[in-house]
């Protein structure tokens, strides 16, 4: 875990609090099917990722992302130029937030924050943190949508370490339910910036 990465509060006063109560949180949970036995594989995930996140968060920004105009955009001034120190800054969060996913306890901090992250991708906090002009908000249907490239990428990285087949199926599913309850958490960062509209 790191508190030395520009734009990076997990846990201080000034991160939004979700308007989720722990309750919604556990339902949500229990919607997805996430137990303490995906807590168990997630943090065996953690371990296995630990030392890849950079060149994870390279594949999905460079490799992919890049390479997709209505994605692309949302990292970008708003002229299409790039935004170097803005991308370095931010690819840093991306790499945490795999950790955070891998060994935060999902508890009422961790749902904060992921509303803060959800609000980030709004009209209410984009561009803020690091002070860039760039696009207003990413829809959610493009968040959405880019989930399912980031859960089939990871599934090559969770195999590097020699793990049994079966352990890989586990902690890539434990890491899918988890990309997929936050995923739920964010949209209320949507609803009360009345963002309805790019849902």
């Amino acid at each position: 875990m790191s508190n030395d990465i520009p734009g990076y509060n997990y846990g201080d006063r000034e991160v939004a609090r979700s308007p989720l109560s722990d309750e919604e949180l556990e339902q949500l949970k229990s919607g997805a099917g996430f137990t303490e036995e995906d807590v168990h594989h997630l943090q065996m995930a953690g371990e296995v990722l630990r030392d890849q996140t950079e060149e994870i968060v390279r594949r999905w920004r460079s490799d992919i992302i890049a390479h997709i105009p209505h994605l692309a955009k949302h990292s970008r001034a708003l002229d299409g130029g790039l935004l170097p120190d803005y991308l370095a800054k931010s690819n840093k969060r991306f790499e945490q937030w795999i950790l955070d996913t891998c060994f935060r306890p999902y508890d009422r901090t961790w749902l904060d924050y992921q509303h803060e992250i959800g609000l980030r991708h709004t009209v209410a906090r984009k561009n803020q943190v690091d002070r860039v002009s760039s696009t207003p908000e990413v829809p959610f249907r493009d968040v959405l949508s880019f989930i399912p490239v980031i859960n089939e990428t990871m599934k090559k990285y969770l195999a590097k370490k020699d793990h049994p087949a079966e352990d890989v199926e586990k902690m890539y599913r434990s890491w899918s339910k988890s990309t997929l309850l936050q995923m739920a958490i964010w949209t209320k960062a949507y609803e009360s910036n009345e963002s309805t509209k790019n849902v």
